[in-house]
């Protein structure tokens, strides 16, 4: 009786360990056991969803699933960011591209998520390489011809980017305001659009990352400078934004991240598949030919520099005149 009342007060321990356990202990195994959707808030066949299959398909070989990526264009690249913080199961089956505009339109107008509350952070991958450009064979030869035109013609001076709330055009404002000129942004609705207008002399520049770059190789245009923080192995003689006496500097920072209430132990699967496929030496070929920059940060990194990137986003959005009226 006594052995048996033992067995029974064991087995009642044990129970009440099983249930106590922190979840994170009880996350299954098997993870991944069905393909896993990344959402590419870009149309397909442009560098950032070029790069981003070369990315999921490395990682699917550690993941031991496929990794399908989702194109999911819209709203200055906030479709996507949107779909993963307002639809989608915290479960890790699927997680997107957050860039740069996830963390300004909230702050520019109504929006459905919240960049810093509404996500979890898996792994920063790297930016964007930003320049302007204008015609090579026109008047304008150096950044200091754009400042001077444009003190001695106010509002003349005329750039195309793909929105208000691109890191283009804010870089530019910023500029502006730190130069005591005035430029004119023309919005268009993208690379081969905008290359067009300069070619023809509607628009004077186009600030954007390197769909410009087969027209600079053929002699078309001329790169004035870069928005970055470093100059470029691929267009050295381009100064950057610091080194033309601006006090910052932009690379429109992205990485991966799923909707908020991920589990810890699914997140850092994700991130050590992914931080794979980010040292993967195809992949880093894909960064080189599509001129992205590589920034790595691990999980606890990259969720403590997100408040951050938002305040300074905010910051920059008020000093502008373009944040939204609580």
């Amino acid at each position: 009786m006594m052995r048996r009342l033992l067995c029974w007060a064991t087995a009642v321990a044990a129970s009440l360990i099983v249930l106590n356990l922190p979840a994170q202990a009880q996350v299954p195994t098997s993870f991944p056991s069905k393909p896993i959707t990344l959402i590419v808030p870009f149309q397909a066949g442009v560098s950032a969803d070029l790069l981003f299959r070369g990315i999921a398909d490395s990682a699917s070989k550690h993941l031991g699933q496929p990794v399908i990526v989702d194109n999911k264009p819209g709203g200055s690249a906030t479709l996507g960011p949107a779909t993963i913080a307002n639809t989608t199961k915290p479960d890790g089956y699927t997680i997107g591209q957050i860039t740069i505009t996830a963390f300004r339109v909230p702050y520019m107008q109504k929006a459905t998520f919240d960049p810093v509350k509404d996500f979890t952070y898996i792994i920063h991958l790297g930016g964007y390489t930003l320049g302007a450009v204008v015609k090579a064979d026109g008047p304008l030869k150096s950044w200091k011809d754009v400042i001077d035109f444009a003190k001695t013609h106010p509002g003349k001076f005329t750039y195309a980017t793909i929105g208000p709330a691109t890191t283009n055009a804010i870089a530019m404002e910023l500029m502006a305001r730190q130069s005591g000129v005035q430029f004119t942004h023309i919005p268009t609705k993208g690379g081969g659009e905008s290359i067009a207008a300069v070619l023809g002399g509607h628009i004077m520049s186009m600030v954007e990352s390197p769909a410009w770059a087969p027209q600079v190789a053929s002699g078309d245009f001329r790169l004035l400078m870069l928005l970055n923080g470093e100059r470029s192995k691929k267009w050295p003689d381009a100064p950057t934004l610091k080194e033309l006496g601006y006090t910052y500097e932009f690379d429109s920072p992205f990485g991966l991240a799923g909707p908020k209430g991920m589990d810890p132990a699914i997140v850092n699967k994700l991130h050590e598949a992914f931080k794979k496929a980010y040292d993967d030496p195809k992949v880093s070929e894909l960064y080189e030919k599509f001129d992205f920059t590589r920034r790595y940060m691990n999980t606890a990194d990259y969720q403590a520099f997100v408040p951050k990137l938002a305040s300074d986003e905010k910051a920059a959005l008020e000093k502008l005149g373009l944040a939204k009226h609580e």
